[in-house]
């Protein structure tokens, strides 16, 4: 490579240091032969003066080089940043504001601008993050890292919203026939009412009800006690 521009390996983007650091690029210094010279729209990868290529990879938009083709690089219009991964591979998401896998196509719920916000867990802005991220259930995002931190600790739900991240239909099953056999006591919650965090439904409880954490509706046991709701005059 005759250019000290570089980018790490295997990243999905460029970080928003070096991103920005490129567009703000107007001259580089070609390492054979030390000349410096403008980039931009007018010149290419190769070195105007001894015709070294500078980067088999060159991007005008970030001004970005990098001699690496191995990681697929692309740049995507939408996003305004380059990627890796292959461009092939991934489409760009106009409600959610990124790109995805082609797997995701039309099989993931849309949150606008869901990937230009902080992981939940670690807080890194997630839009150019360098680490590979998950997309939740629920659409909400997080590091794959992450994510699976957070399996480790027993926790099944979103961060942001609460919804259960896995299909809970079979565990759901089992906790039913648990309680039917087992007679479990479920009146010490006391008349109220509970919304599941998975169909966002409302339901009213009473005491002596089996399964009092569990929604009418979905039967999810993903729910929290609430104050009654506010009925029309």
């Amino acid at each position: 490579m005759g250019t000290q521009l570089v980018v790490r390996k295997d990243w999905h983007a460029a970080n928003r240091s070096m991103r920005d650091c490129g567009l703000a690029t107007r001259k580089v210094i070609c390492l054979v032969c030390d000349t410096e010279q403008p980039i931009g729209d007018q010149i290419a990868q190769v070195c105007i003066n001894c015709g070294v290529c500078m980067g088999e990879y060159f991007c005008r938009a970030c001004k970005f080089l990098d001699d690496d083709v191995d990681k697929e690089q692309y740049h995507c219009k939408d996003c305004g940043i380059c990627r890796v991964g292959g461009k092939e591979k991934f489409f760009h998401c106009q409600k959610c504001g990124s790109c995805y896998s082609v797997t995701l196509r039309d099989k993931h719920r849309c949150i606008e601008d869901s990937m230009k916000n902080n992981c939940p867990i670690c807080y890194e802005y997630l839009f150019d993050s360098l680490r590979e991220t998950s997309v939740l259930r629920c659409g909400h995002t997080m590091h794959l890292q992450c994510f699976h931190e957070m399996l480790k600790h027993d926790k099944f739900t979103c961060p942001m919203c609460s919804m259960s991240i896995f299909d809970m239909e079979k565990f759901l099953s089992a906790l039913d026939a648990e309680i039917e056999a087992n007679f479990l006591r479920t009146d010490y919650m006391g008349k109220g009412w509970i919304v599941c965090n998975d169909c966002r439904d409302t339901t009213r409880v009473y005491p002596g009800m089996a399964g009092q954490r569990k929604c009418c509706h979905c039967q999810s046991y993903n729910t929290c006690r609430v104050a009654p709701p506010v009925l029309p005059a």
